[in-house]
């Protein structure tokens, strides 16, 4: 008998155990959700384009290896009316600063693309900072205007990247439309990859040093100026206050 009544105890205390532990996850499951749903636990996400009803797009170059085909997209933008980014290495910067020094002359934004090129997910807080401090100051040195975007290496990020990034005052940029032109792709491949993929607020990548994205990018920017698209600097595309993010990457203005 006593056996019995022993083995009922250890079933009523084993339930009730069970039961405690059953109440304790769905209210860490609620918490959790509850967190997750009011943005608390969201990825930190650059931002990919703009979600906008204007015809308007941005033109991006990142500047890292030369300057041999620079001159020539230059007078492109010049004689098409349209100012573009350029998200320049720190050491493209230092080795070429006359071409930094013209390109901020004749309007156009310049963003850094870090100090030294590295896979920055990998870096610490303070390697971070010291990247993007050091190659921000190396711009402003010449340009004497504030440096405010900032496009990751290779692309790679992670969330104290974005984080570190916004804390400098810097807003992180990424792309919806890649050129592919570093691949050395002919210009009709650069041109039709772009035209198929381009929207009202789309960042589109190219680099200065591409073997054909001079004579792809004129084609491009006839083409879209036939369709009503307007250019801008990523800078007047995207939002500074009040927006929010979609999980692609999408920057939305708030209502």
């Amino acid at each position: 008998m006593y056996f019995t009544v022993l083995t009922k105890r250890k079933m009523i205390a084993l339930i009730s155990l069970a039961l405690a532990i059953i109440l304790l996850m769905s209210i860490v499951f609620a918490i959790t959700s509850k967190e997750t749903f009011a943005g608390l636990k969201t990825r930190q996400l650059p931002i990919y384009r703009v979600e906008t009803d204007d015809k308007k797009i941005a033109i991006s170059f990142d500047c890292a290896w030369g300057v041999d085909y620079t001159d020539k997209l230059l007078q492109i933008m010049q004689d098409q009316n349209i100012k573009c980014t350029f998200f320049a290495v720190e050491f493209w910067v230092k080795k070429h600063p006359d071409y930094v020094k013209k390109i901020s002359d004749l309007g156009h934004e310049i963003g850094t693309h870090s100090a030294t090129h590295p896979y920055m997910s990998k870096l610490t807080k303070e390697e971070i900072t010291k990247e993007l401090l050091s190659s921000k100051g190396a711009i402003e040195n010449i340009t004497g205007k504030t440096v405010q975007l900032f496009r990751p290496p290779y692309g790679d990020y992670d969330d104290l990247l974005i984080e570190t990034a916004k804390e400098l005052g810097l807003y992180t940029i990424q792309w919806d439309v890649d050129s592919l032109d570093w691949k050395d792709l002919s210009a009709k491949d650069i041109t039709d990859r772009v035209l198929n993929r381009v929207k009202n607020g789309s960042i589109v990548l190219f680099h200065n040093q591409g073997l054909h994205t001079s004579k792809a990018i004129e084609t491009i920017i006839k083409e879209l100026k036939q369709q009503g698209y307007e250019f801008v600097s990523i800078g007047e595309l995207i939002y500074k206050q009040d927006y929010h993010m979609l999980a692609d990457g999408t920057q939305i203005k708030n209502n």
